[in-house]
């Protein structure tokens, strides 16, 4: 097959998704859960195919092509077609969420089944696949977009998607509303975000006259460089707001109260990456803008460093992987900032395997204590008691209880902290590297929040995995079913190898990706950089296994360990740096307080009267006119008779 014929499938990376959608909303029902888990994994796995297809394609014709599917808009000078653009960065993206997508829709079948049985609704099994492949969806529109308000369309769809898989236990959580507070809250923030797209949108079209990258890419040096600096600020607004970055980051950490597939897909593998492929897409436009790149890179820095200072006090094992995710999305973003493209999206490709690998298994480590508990309750004539799956100080010696979750969880996390050969390793060191060129300062930044990564790798491991059981349910949880177990070990063997993609002396994702994007910074390989790294991830490990691992906790109840050592600092970062409670006061609580102070006078008194008076004026002539109409022939001759006078004295007296 030829380039030719291979790159007008293109629109079924998103079609094939949408069927699936239309067959289980038409005859889910009928199929089942396990029909119902088939169809939208195909589903995932038909859009992985045909993005292979397209590679296969890129591979014999590597410029790639815009390939038009309708006229979609035209205003005016406005002229938006429905296109999507095949080339190397658009296919990797396709590639990667596809890819890990399928798996993440595999996982969840076995996952869903316990998740929907322990929640005690069944029944929103088949919701849950029908919300996932509409973010596969929505995701893929945005990825394959040949124009920004194409994009912008799949960058609303993903947001929406978040926000019904954030929600979608909707009726549990604090008081029976935290969840539903949760995707509100993610919802709400990343509008902000997304008010910066639009914004960078329409200072585009009056600039360029064009959203079509093919248009105004090119093009970028022509505008004045007032507008360059408008258009990729706002775009880093944007970004800030979907990949969670400084200040809009509060989002991502709530968003752990949906189940545990949803953070793998939305904050490791998708959603979250979409800011990273904004800036690597518009490279051109933060090129000619050197003070928005100044910008970006030092977002992405202070963000990685932030949020891992957060990351090392928390205890609930998702927001202590949803604070990883933020850290090293910084990463990514500081390397897109620099100009080190490549570097970027070859972590943002790491991260999707060993991230999503961290947070099924915390899944995994999650229907494990969920299952002892029910054990240890049955056996106990249904005594309950307080407990939170999730948080870690209630687990302990899982190593020997769910072996296969921990040797995939040691594999995700060894390359998370970046340790040789593993994927995160290689990835993390290009940044690294691309910095010490361009910032020393964001070297530094850098180093330490990898060093605080591999300091929370190591107390994650041994809070959840070593020394004994912590609690009746750790000490009779069991390993999950293959249909959990099988997709964690093939993001496992990505994680491990995944570095392969851009082995130093090969770089064939560099190449690759050259034939779409030239980067600003080419950071090759270098070994004293790369020695650095590895003894500042090695002694992040050391110091997590010398204050959790040597002397393992024995009790739920007892002190954390650095707790005991930072005391107040403990606080401060395990409350966030208060940073919600900063927010509230400063926006939440006065928006509140305005909003009551108004709903009287302003909206129940003026625009409801506004509203009321014409409803009762209305209803006022209806009134009149129903006394006319009697029913008596009398009456209307009169009136007529009235009526005829009436007209007959008007033009008498004209």
């Amino acid at each position: 097959m030829t380039a030719e014929t291979l790159f007008p499938l293109v629109p079924w990376v998103v079609l094939i998704p949408l069927a699936g959608i239309l067959i289980n909303l038409l005859a889910g029902r009928a199929l089942g859960e396990r029909g119902v888990g088939l169809v939208a994994s195909l589903a995932a796995l038909g859009s992985f195919a045909v993005s292979v297809l397209l590679a296969v394609g890129l591979a014999q014709q590597p410029e790639g092509q815009s390939l038009l599917l309708a006229r979609w808009m035209s205003i005016g000078s406005l002229n938006v077609d429905w296109a999507f653009r095949v080339d190397t960065l658009s296919v990797t993206m396709m590639l990667v969420v596809s890819g890990v997508g399928t798996l993440i829709h595999i996982y969840s079948i076995g996952y869903m089944h316990d998740d929907t049985r322990h929640n005690g609704d069944p029944a929103r099994f088949r919701r849950f696949f029908l919300y996932l492949n509409l973010f596969i969806a929505a995701m893929m529109v945005l990825v394959s977009a040949d124009n920004y308000l194409m994009m912008f369309v799949g960058w609303e769809g993903v947001g929406l998607c978040s926000y019904l898989l954030i929600g979608f236990w909707f009726e549990k959580g604090e008081a029976g509303l935290g969840n539903a507070r949760a995707a509100k809250k993610a919802f709400v923030v990343n509008r902000i975000g997304d008010l910066g797209f639009l914004i960078a949108m329409f200072t585009m079209f009056w600039a360029f006259g064009s959203l079509s990258f093919g248009e105004v890419l090119p093009r970028a040096a022509e505008a004045a460089p007032a507008v360059l600096l408008a258009i990729t600020l706002f775009f880093l607004l944007a970004v800030t707001g979907k990949s969670a970055q400084l200040p809009l980051f509060t989002w991502l950490p709530d968003a752990m109260a949906g189940p545990t597939p949803v953070s793998a897909l939305i904050h490791a593998a998708t959603m979250v990456t979409a800011g990273v492929y904004l800036v690597a897409r518009s490279l051109p436009i933060f090129a000619a803008a050197p003070a928005a790149q100044s910008a970006v890179l030092w977002v992405g820095a202070l963000t990685a460093l932030f949020a891992a200072t957060i990351a090392v006090a928390q205890t609930d094992i998702k927001r202590v992987l949803a604070f990883s995710t933020i850290s090293q999305l910084g990463f990514m973003v500081a390397a897109v900032g620099m100009g080190a493209v490549v570097a970027g999206m070859f972590h943002l490709i790491t991260h999707a395997f060993f991230k999503a690998l961290l947070f099924l298994g915390a899944g995994s480590v999650i229907l494990g204590m969920e299952r002892g508990h029910e054990r240890h309750a049955q056996a106990h004539d249904g005594h309950h008691g307080g407990f939170d799956p999730q948080d870690m100080r209630f687990m302990g010696g899982l190593r020997s209880r769910m072996p296969v979750t921990f040797w995939v969880y040691l594999i995700g996390g060894l390359a998370l902290a970046g340790v040789a050969p593993l994927s995160g390793f290689f990835s993390k060191d290009e940044i690294l590297a691309a910095a010490e060129q361009v910032s020393p300062a964001v070297f530094v930044v850098l180093l330490i929040a990898a060093l605080l990564t591999a300091f929370y790798v190591a107390r994650q491991l041994a809070l959840v995995f070593f020394g004994q059981g912590r609690s009746e349910a750790a000490r009779a949880a069991t390993e999950s079913s293959p249909v959990i177990t099988v997709p964690l070990g093939i993001l496992a063997a990505l994680a491990a190898v995944g570095g392969a993609l851009n082995l130093p002396g090969s770089h064939l994702l560099g190449d690759w990706l050259h034939h779409t994007v030239e980067p600003l910074v080419e950071a090759g390989f270098n070994p004293l950089t790369a020695g650095i790294a590895l003894v500042i991830a090695l002694a992040g490990l050391g110091l997590g296994w010398l204050l959790y691992g040597r002397s393992p906790l024995t009790r739920a109840e007892e002190p954390d360990p650095l707790a005991v050592r930072l005391k107040g600092l403990f606080t401060w970062l395990r409350r966030k740096w208060y940073v919600d409670e900063i927010y509230n006061a400063l926006f939440v609580t006065p928006y509140t307080r305005l909003s009551q102070m108004l709903a009287g006078p302003v909206d129940q008194g003026l625009i409801d009267g506004v509203v009321n008076g014409a409803g009762g004026m209305a209803r006022l002539l209806g009134n009149l006119g129903r006394s006319l109409q009697n029913g008596y022939v009398r009456s209307y001759a009169l009136i007529m008779l009235v009526g005829v006078a009436l007209i007959f004295t008007f033009l008498l007296a004209r």
